[in-house]
């Protein structure tokens, strides 16, 4: 019962923040015109600069673990070869084929990770889910931006492909924290006070945009796709990689941040990646609305489970 206290807990105050959206999308404070343009805000400004402090404050070489770093990179890239390949023998059209394999391996690390460890481990542990984060969400990036143009449609280069990968806000805020670590730069502390107080908007403004762009009156038009996808989103993924973690002697805060990385919902920056090229955008923001309104009992239930066998 304890546990599962803590489970909710650690959701609770998120699944607020995405009621709230809701509630103000209800009483036209948010419409989708807004919400895109919030979307955009968060992708482009905000969440690079979450990206950029976890790395940017955090004790790197203490706190970094190979070993974590590798399977996490691991997992992710054993789960985005495996549906590049399964995904396009049952989703017919291009234009969903992208748009359900980032919806299935890509999850909500930025959101989720830091603010989930830091309320089961406290914030002095909170470190290693900032590092994996800074190693596994530019990877995410990366990987989304190949799925999509490559169902796409359209012809490119891989110039091209290696530009839209360079341009990405997300994978820059990633890079330029490790330019930061490598080099041993501190900012003045007026600047660095400045820059956490506006990335200190993102994860609140990120989760009430989530809860504005929730639209429950079409999702029977994807219904087999939303339903792959969550479930392999929320279920497969975890169930696989979470059992080799343990096996491999994955433990405490650092099975705790495979666990956030593996079974999040599925990335807001998913939505508006699958907009950038015309992918099927209504499909990916269902697949987001969708892990996050399920993802309230499947983190729970994830929590409850590993904490009761001992493993957190």
């Amino acid at each position: 019962m304890d546990n599962l206290y803590l489970a909710l807990t650690v959701i609770f105050p998120l699944f607020c923040m995405m009621s709230l959206g809701y509630f103000l999308q209800r009483i036209n404070v948010l419409d989708k015109p807004f919400v895109k343009k919030l979307n955009l805000l968060c992708f482009n400004a905000f969440l690079p600069l979450v990206i950029f402090l976890n790395i940017y404050n955090s004790d790197f070489y203490s706190l970094f673990s190979p070993k974590l770093v590798i399977f996490g990179m691991a997992s992710v890239t054993v789960a985005f070869i495996a549906l590049m390949i399964i995904v396009p023998k049952f989703v017919e059209e291009d234009i969903n084929r992208g748009v359900v394999i980032q919806g299935i391996f890509r999850s909500n690390f930025v959101l989720f990770g830091v603010p989930i460890a830091i309320s089961l481990y406290g914030s002095e542990n909170a470190g290693t889910a900032a590092i994996l984060t800074a190693f596994i969400v530019p990877l995410f990036n990366l990987y989304s931006v190949v799925a999509l143009n490559l169902f796409s449609g359209t012809q490119f280069s891989k110039i091209e492909l290696v530009k839209k990968i360079c341009k990405n806000p997300l994978i820059i805020g990633a890079m330029v924290a490790f330019l930061f670590v490598f080099t041993g730069f501190r900012m003045p502390s007026v600047l660095e006070s400045t820059i956490a107080d506006i990335a200190a908007i993102a994860t609140p403004l990120a989760l009430i945009t989530l809860g504005g762009s929730f639209q429950f009156g079409d999702l029977k038009k994807f219904k087999e796709l939303l339903t792959i996808s969550v479930f392999g989103k929320l279920v497969i993924i975890p169930v696989i990689f979470l059992s080799i973690a343990i096996l491999l002697g994955f433990r405490d805060v650092e099975l705790a941040s495979l666990m956030i990385m593996l079974a999040s919902p599925t990335a807001v920056a998913s939505f508006t990646m699958a907009q950038s090229v015309n992918a099927n955008d209504e499909l990916a923001g269902q697949i987001v609305v969708m892990t996050s309104l399920f993802s309230i009992f499947t983190i729970v239930c994830w929590i409850s489970v590993l904490k009761n066998f001992g493993f957190m």
